[in-house]
């Protein structure tokens, strides 16, 4: 007998026991399907053969089951053998994020066996699979015959054209519970034409972002190594951590190996990587790069970063980076409230040429205490600031200082708009040095201790006056400043460590010290003044200038000879913004001379993006102070860039030494592809940098990305 229920104008849904189990009889209460593993289906028409034991379902069929859901134009389900047959538009939704199609499929009743015919499949990262046929297995392996997988969409225009990339496979499984695609003769297509054949090939599935194996290796040249090739293989050790190890394989010294280890903890995390090679000579060089970062308490954190080279040049020969100085460092520092303290181990190794190993410092300790009260009833706070600092070199001067400043602060701000703020400070600062170089007496040196008292007061001002007009307001604001402090300070018997090179500019126009540490102070009476002046709009453009000037009552003989500031007036320092909208910004700073207006500092920067280009410019221009490190430069860079199509861009690069022996420092030309499944980008460079066995160098980058398998990089130097 045969019974049939027919709801053309709604959907009849009913609770199927899976695994041969009969249907639940009228009145019976069934289970949850977490409970009895029960499948539940709706459609707009069911029959219900009772005497062949199937049930088939027509229109708007959906059956879901365990976290899987099958839609189809119709099924059969056959209670005997728990099998359900699909037709029309099939489609299995997988709780993984997977979405399969196709116009046949028999599957089991828990949806998680069965044979799909001209599969169509999307999986969680959006790439796709094809397949003349595929087979489910316990909902843990899903075979493919004669399949195509992709990430590439096709193309809107022409679906018919080939994708741009396609891999192509007799046999693919994909490893649902090791989380692994395996391919078995396999052939990469571009643009509809084979490219590369491979009898096997393997990729993470799109659940995993890290599995172990071997990366895309990186190949290319240098004139000091000749041929690199550089193989990375990558190892997860579990969830939290994983190791990188890349033997470097050259044709012109003896290679060497390269490793790299992370790892993260609930409150903290390691980074570190280092190297080992040998060169022609048997010299045995290497460098480790290594940081770690752990919070002790909602308070205390710690850290320790360890940076070393076996010899100046190693990291830029073998591409481990371009740094002119390594910072290793051990810290403990801690946040609370308006309180801050930290403790510091530091050590410097130079990789310049003109860098002695013997004036290296070490640093052993420096501490660092920083406190602001809360405001009284009047506003008036209250600060705090302690620092020491012992320094130690196998062949200079070794120092120590300790410095504490407490200060008062009162700001006001007056019923007519003008801001007041008026501070009194005490620094006192204790010096210690030895071997410390006498600079009056050639070849003299000074041991012994220095105290330093320095008082300071200082009364701030300035006055904002704004005035509407239309859909801007322009903002016109003097601004002054007066501090007073005792003259002198700055002995020879206290060691410059942190105060050596000073930048006059707008930055620290109005700071009451301009020295970038503790070392050495300003002294005497003196006032700093200017004037800011801004147009801004409501629509987010703005234009804004400020001049100004310092005057101090005596000369400074602290300021060194170029400084700007070495003058009882200094040099005039401006600035000017221009920001029209959000695709153009410009900046301009500038130092002129006092008396003669000659320009001591021009700093010319902007960014700009009109529609589908990009530019930006930076002209660097100053003098060479006295006694500084740093020699003056006149310098320009610039780039252009564009966005020819969606896909399509270009960039172009360089510098240029504007001296007299200056000329092209470097510059690179760029042409970019990017879509969402690949990546092309080729880049010519020519760096003229010049560093003992570093020589000047030309080079073409390629590097290709095939979106979800891997990278190819490939370098080819010149000399």
């Amino acid at each position: 007998m045969i019974l049939k229920h027919t709801l053309l104008t709604g959907l009849i849904t009913a609770w199927l026991f899976v695994g041969g189990a009969p249907a639940f009889a009228q009145g019976q209460t069934p289970s949850t399907p977490e409970d009895s593993q029960a499948a539940a289906f709706s459609a707009d028409e069911m029959t219900h053969d009772k005497e062949m034991g199937t049930i088939t379902a027509r229109g708007n069929v959906e059956v879901n089951q365990g976290g899987n859901t099958l839609l189809a134009d119709a099924i059969t389900y056959d209670q005997t053998n728990d099998i359900i047959r699909a037709t029309g538009n099939v489609t299995l939704h997988r709780p993984s994020g997977e979405v399969l199609f196709a116009e046949k499929m028999e599957i089991s009743g828990d949806l998680k066996n069965g044979l799909i015919e001209d599969l169509y499949a999307i999986m969680a990262d959006q790439s796709r699979f094809a397949a003349k046929s595929a087979e489910l297995v316990n909902d843990e392996t899903m075979t493919l015959d004669r399949s195509v997988y992709s990430p590439c969409k096709p193309c809107q225009d022409d679906p018919s054209r080939p994708l741009l990339w396609q891999l192509k496979a007799v046999r693919v499984v994909h490893d649902r519970v090791n989380k692994i695609v395996e391919y078995e003769d396999a052939w990469l297509e571009f643009a509809g034409i084979p490219v590369l054949y491979t009898p096997y090939l393997s990729h993470p599935d799109p659940s995993i972002k890290r599995k172990s194996g071997f990366l895309p290796p990186h190949m290319g040249g240098s004139s000091s190594l000749g041929f690199v090739a550089k193989v990375p293989y990558f190892y997860v050790l579990d969830d939290y951590s994983d190791v990188t190890l890349t033997p470097i394989v050259t044709s012109q010294e003896y290679g060497g190996v390269a490793g790299e280890y992370r790892e993260r903890f609930t409150k903290g995390e390691i980074k570190a990587s280092g190297s080992a090679a040998y060169d022609a000579s048997n010299n045995a060089l290497g460098h480790i790069d290594a940081k770690s970062r752990f919070d002790i308490n909602e308070t205390w954190r710690w850290g320790v970063d360890l940076n070393r080279s076996s010899s100046d040049t190693y990291m830029r020969r073998y591409g481990f980076g371009n740094k002119p100085t390594l910072t290793s460092q051990a810290y403990m520092e801690g946040f609370r409230g308006k309180n801050y303290a930290s403790l510091n181990a530091m050590a410097f190794q130079g990789l310049r040429a003109t860098d002695d190993p013997g004036l290296s410092p070490v640093v052993l300790p420096m501490a660092q205490f920083s406190h602001q009260g809360e405001a009284d009833r009047l506003g008036a706070y209250n600060t705090f600031d302690a620092n020491m600092v012992m320094i130690g070199r196998t062949g200079g001067t070794d120092s120590t200082r300790v410095s504490l400043k407490p200060s008062w602060n009162l700001p006001y701000t007056a019923p007519m708009g003008d801001v007041y703020k008026l501070s009194a400070s005490m620094g006192i600062d204790f010096f210690n040095a030895q071997d410390l170089t006498v600079p009056t007496e050639r070849g003299t040196t000074y041991n012994g201790s220095a105290l330093r008292v320095n008082p300071e007061l200082a009364f701030d001002w300035r006055w904002p006056l704004a005035r509407r007009s239309g859909t801007t307001t322009q903002i016109v604001e003097p601004i002054g400043q007066v501090i007073a402090s005792p003259y002198g300070g700055n002995s020879y018997k206290m060691a410059n460590e942190d105060s050596q090179d000073l930048d006059f500019n707008d930055t620290n126009l109005f700071s009451a010290n301009r020295f970038a540490g503790y070392d050495r102070v300003e002294s005497g009476p003196r006032a700093n003044y200017g004037l800011k002046w801004g147009v801004y709009g409501d629509q987010g453009g703005s234009t804004s200038v400020l001049v100004g000037q310092s005057y101090r009552m005596s000369d400074d003989d602290t300021f060194q000879t170029g400084s700007g500031l070495e003058n009882n007036s200094s040099d005039y320092v401006a600035k000017m913004q221009i920001s029209p909208g959000p695709h153009l910004n410009l900046l301009y700073r500038t130092r002129l001379d006092n008396e003669t207006l000659d320009f001591k500092r021009n700093e010319v920067g902007f960014l700009g993006k009109a529609g589908w280009l990009t530019y930006g410019s930076d002209f660097l221009f100053f003098d060479r102070q006295q006694n500084s490190e740093y020699d003056g430069r006149k310098e320009l860079s610039y780039l252009l860039g564009a966005q020819v199509t969606d896909t399509w861009s270009t960039r172009f690069s360089g510098v240029r030494d504007l001296t007299t022996d200056g000329g092209l420092r470097s510059m690179q030309l760029g042409v970019v592809y990017d879509d969402e499944c690949f990546t092309f980008d080729t880049t010519i460079s020519r760096n003229f940098y010049l560093d003992r066995e570093i020589k000047p160098t030309d080079a073409v980058m390629f590097y290709l990305v095939f979106k979800t398998l891997g990278e190819v990089t490939t370098d080819v130097f010149a000399n």
